[in-house]
């Protein structure tokens, strides 16, 4: 599809498995297992799926997934898919690594900022780009609390701050022509969520905000989620944006579905035309 300047592609970064009560918290497993199945160790199936925006001389990648640079026990407990990765879904889609010219992260969890660096050389993997990411976040990621501190993989960011192609930004703003960024603090702080417009129409990269169409029900919040009140009240306000301004709501974790708009109904947030980008 096309917004303003830009083609937009999705572009998937990795296959995986989380546990399927980590990625619902409070919400039943008699709920959640009617959408997404556990397998016998009750993890639910998941995708990392990246944004590609490319126009007006730019080629802008949102999130670059899980990336490659896993151990055999880690690929096991993550269920990881070796045949899926970023580069190779780039080429498919007739563009590389040397061609994205701006890189941003909506946050630095392991599963959205593993395809940050190329291994085993440690440089980035983009290495024309420069990469972006929320100050208050990254001065976060690098002393984490005990709660969340395994979600950091700091090796697959720090060649970028060796290599001086990681820019913080303070806030939210218009990032580059048509791309604004919302910023939300309740599943991880300062995370940063792309919101493409060309005034008529709108996409939301909702990240983590809502991993999956089902999350669109505002109390389905992750037991990830360091403040889940807080996840409540923005899934609340960014979603009653999206339903009255009929906003595309682009899903990263979501393995069936890329995208959706919002309806309100009379129990509140449902998932409307999901389907491919």
């Amino acid at each position: 599809m096309r917004i303003g300047d830009y083609e937009l592609h999705s572009v998937m970064a990795g296959r995986f498995k989380l546990d399927g009560g980590a990625m619902f918290g409070v919400v039943p497993k008699v709920l959640w297992s009617r959408l997404h199945p556990a397998d016998e160790a009750n993890r639910v199936d998941m995708v990392s799926r990246s944004l590609l925006l490319a126009g007006n001389g730019r080629v802008v990648l949102v999130n670059t997934g899980i990336g490659t640079n896993w151990s055999d026990k880690q690929r096991s407990i993550y269920a990881l898919d070796s045949r899926v990765d970023l580069p190779g879904s780039l080429s498919a889609l007739g563009f590389r690594p040397e061609e994205v010219t701006h890189v941003i992260q909506t946050h630095l969890h392991f599963d959205h900022a593993g395809g940050c660096t190329a291994f085993p050389a440690g440089i980035p993997a983009f290495p024309n780009a420069v990469y972006f990411a929320q100050k208050g976040h990254f001065q976060w990621a690098c002393s984490p609390s005990v709660r969340d501190r395994a979600s950091f993989v700091p090796e697959t960011w720090e060649p970028l701050v060796r290599a001086g192609c990681l820019e913080l930004i303070d806030g939210p703003r218009e990032l580059l022509p048509g791309v604004f960024l919302e910023i939300v603090h309740g599943h991880t702080p300062y995370q940063q969520l792309p919101r493409i417009s060309d005034g008529s129409t709108t996409l939301l990269y909702a990240s983590d905000l809502v991993p999956f169409a089902s999350q669109v029900q505002v109390p389905w919040v992750m037991g990830y989620d360091l403040r889940p009140v807080d996840t409540v009240r923005e899934k609340a306000e960014l979603l009653s944006r999206a339903a009255k301004e009929r906003w595309l709501v682009f899903l990263e974790h979501d393995p069936v579905f890329e995208c959706c708009r919002v309806e309100v109904g009379e129990k509140g947030f449902t998932a409307a035309e999901p389907g491919p980008l």
